[in-house]
């Protein structure tokens, strides 16, 4: 029978660790996160590979370094309130509940979020609730949020995003406009959001967040 303990174990130290990711409550989180129970049983093999996974939907679950990186920029205090968007089948979402007071999934369709919700009790995590909207809108009726995760890449970063950060608050994402992006972190401080890159990657645009095709004439 495959050890995905260890598998898990091998993860966190060899792709995590080795990524300049240090923060001790971070990669404990890692390690606790049974990734393999919030992949499709057709590609649980792909669970602990270095790379991203295609789910249903559109969706994709960055590949462990990417987040954990992004992750680890955030700066995730307990008694934070964090924002999830596209967290699909919930892994992300199990993640940040490790480190936050309390998070907020966001998931456009009923069936996701019933599965999302699912996995996450099975894992039994208490203090995330996964919910149903738009991604591009956010949750404002639970924000402000302290932190904003978004698992994909985007063109450009919707304004409700940032009108629904806290003052101080952080939102990470992955910022594409050619081939290669830039996970970034953009923080609030009153009316001004500052923006730091953080690494170069890239992953998939999720649907409706790629640019407008350009028109020529």
């Amino acid at each position: 029978m495959f050890d995905f303990s260890n598998a898990r174990d091998h993860m966190v130290e060899s792709q995590i660790r080795t990524s300049d990711v240090t923060d001790v409550p971070v990669l404990a989180a890692f390690r606790r996160v049974k990734r393999e129970a919030f992949v499709p049983n057709a590609k649980v093999a792909l669970a602990y590979g270095d790379s991203h996974i295609t789910l249903d939907d559109g969706r994709v679950m960055l590949r462990p370094r990417d987040l954990a990186k992004m992750v680890q920029a955030a700066e995730i205090e307990p008694t934070d309130i964090v924002l999830d968007l596209a967290c699909a089948r919930g892994y992300s979402t199990a993640i940040l509940s490790h480190l936050a007071d309390t998070v907020v999934g966001v998931e456009t369709s009923e069936e996701a979020v019933a599965r999302a919700t699912e996995l996450l009790v099975e894992s039994n995590v208490v203090n995330a609730a996964v919910v149903q909207g738009h991604l591009k809108s956010g949750a404002a009726e639970h924000g402000p949020f302290n932190v904003i995760i978004f698992n994909g890449a985007v063109h450009e970063v919707p304004k409700a995003w940032v009108d629904q950060l806290a003052n101080d608050g952080r939102l990470v994402t992955i910022v594409q406009k050619g081939p290669i992006g830039h996970a970034t972190l953009f923080q609030k401080s009153g009316d001004v959001l500052g923006e730091r890159i953080l690494f170069d990657t890239s992953a998939p645009y999720l649907p409706g967040f790629a640019p407008e095709p350009a028109f020529t004439f």
